[in-house]
C-alpha cells in the first residue's frame, strides 16, 4: 500500500469524475476538495490488505479506482461477504458504531482509495455543514442498500434451510 498526494490525484481524476461517485454525489466542489486534500489516498495492488479484524475502526474508505472485497471469519475460514467498487465506501459501519474492524478488506484489483478518518469527518462537518448532511445521506443510503441485501440473503437462506429434511 502506497500513500499518494490527494491534491495530485484530484487533478488527475478531475472533479467531474469524483462528483459521479455515489459517496460524493451532490457534494460541493469545495467539500470534495477538502476531503481529497486533507484525507489520505492510497494505491493498493491486487491482494493488498486495506484492513484486518481488530484494527481501529476510526475511518472509512472511498473506492476511487478498482475494487475491494470484504470477508468475515466463519468457523475459522474467511467467508466472502461482498465487493465494493468505484464510488462506494467501506468501513463506515465501524466508524459510526465505534468498534474495531470486524472483517478483512483486501484489494481484488489494483485500486485507489481515499481514507476519511474521524477527525477529518468532523472537520468537514465544521467547515461545510450542508455538505456533511448530504454526505451522511449518501452514506446512510448505501448502508440501507446493504441492509436490504442482507435481509434478502437471510430470507433466501431461511427458505432453503426450511426445505432441508431434518
Amino acid at each position: 500500500m502506497q500513500e499518494l498526494s490527494g491534491e495530485t490525484l484530484l487533478q488527475e481524476l478531475g472533479m467531474d469524475f469524483l462528483k459521479s461517485a455515489s459517496t460524493f454525489g451532490a457534494l460541493s466542489e469545495p467539500a470534495i476538495r477538502q476531503l481529497m486534500i486533507q484525507g489520505r489516498v492510497f494505491r493498493l495492488s491486487d491482494g493488498d490488505f486495506l484492513f484486518k479484524p481488530g484494527e481501529r475502526g476510526d475511518s472509512f474508505f472511498v473506492i476511487l479506482q478498482g475494487s475491494v472485497s470484504y470477508y468475515r471469519q466463519n468457523d475459522g475460514q474467511p467467508e466472502h461477504i461482498c465487493d465494493y467498487h468505484v464510488g462506494q465506501e467501506i468501513g463506515f459501519v465501524s466508524l459510526i458504531a465505534l468498534t474495531s474492524r470486524l472483517g478483512t478488506a483486501v484489494a481484488s484489483s489494483d485500486a485507489l482509495v481515499l481514507e476519511v478518518d474521524s477527525d477529518h469527518f468532523y472537520a468537514l462537518h465544521c467547515a461545510y455543514p450542508l455538505d456533511f448532511g448530504v454526505l451522511m445521506m449518501n452514506l446512510s443510503r448505501e448502508l440501507a442498500r446493504s441492509l436490504i441485501k442482507i435481509g434478502a440473503t437471510l430470507a433466501e437462506y431461511r427458505h432453503a434451510a426450511a426445505k432441508i429434511p431434518h
